[in-house]
């Protein structure tokens, strides 16, 4: 019996860790560079992209997990919400922003992002 409760606390543990402590890596863009954004393992990677403001942007998302969350990118605060195809590239365009934060996600919010405008 303690083995499974000692199971079950790993495992809360864990899933804790996952959705609420897990700092993503992050990459820094330069201006006029494409950024791609790999979709696999439950996770983009990276999920902290840093951009210079008053630039366009060029993301470029390449899905390898076949997960139905994973098939969908949604940029709320620009109203862009783009399908993603199994091991396709999709480009998307962003327009030259203000210094802040600007999040990404799935259409059900589990795999998440940030845009990091300096």
């Amino acid at each position: 019996m303690m083995w499974i409760n000692l199971a079950g606390f790993l495992l809360i543990a864990l899933i804790a860790w996952w959705f609420w402590f897990y700092q993503a890596k992050g990459v820094e863009a330069q201006s006029g560079q494409a950024v791609e954004i790999l979709v696999h393992d439950g996770v983009y990677e990276p999920a902290r992209v840093q951009v210079p403001q008053g630039q366009p942007v060029e993301l470029v998302f390449l899905r390898q997990d076949a997960s139905p969350c994973a098939a969908m990118v949604e940029f709320p605060d620009f109203g862009i919400s783009r399908e993603l195809l199994v091991n396709k590239k999709t480009s998307i365009h962003l327009p030259a922003m203000l210094p802040g934060e600007y999040p990404f996600h799935c259409q059900m919010n589990m795999y998440q992002g940030s845009l990091l405008v300096k």
